[in-house]
């Protein structure tokens, strides 16, 4: 409590190292795979299109570990388990960014993934709900 560095560079940037790139694979999804078009029928249906194998998107397991990976030596670093010259300065300080690192690297993963997955359906006006 007497240090808020603690708090703040450990607890508060870890936790947006696993946020940013859930932020970046939903916000990649919603608006540059599914062109911002749901389906709502098929949201609660297992045999719709928003059903994946297992019940996990593999694209969006890889993308979240990807976003992840580039923040783990900061994340270390920080927290005393390596030493400072074990990677190279610059891959350590991307962990200040974690977020945003995270966010970029798992939506592009994401989009480059699921570019070709998705199928072309035609539209249905009654199935699907658009939001501007």
């Amino acid at each position: 409590m007497a240090d808020p560095n603690g708090y703040i560079f450990k607890w508060l940037i870890a936790y947006s190292s696993l946020l940013g790139p859930i932020g970046g694979i939903l916000i990649s999804d919603y608006y540059f795979i599914r062109k911002q078009v749901l389906f709502v029928d098929e949201l609660y249906s297992y045999s719709g299109r928003y059903n994946y194998s297992n019940g996990f998107n593999s694209a969006a397991v890889i993308a979240l570990v990807a976003g992840i990976v580039p923040n783990i030596p900061g994340f270390l670093l920080q927290v005393k388990l390596i030493s400072p010259d074990t990677f190279p300065a610059w891959i350590s300080q991307l962990y200040n960014y974690a977020w945003f690192v995270g966010f970029f690297v798992s939506a592009t993963t994401y989009t480059l993934l699921m570019r070709y997955k998705t199928s072309s359906q035609p539209v249905k006006e009654s199935s699907y709900v658009a939001v501007d």
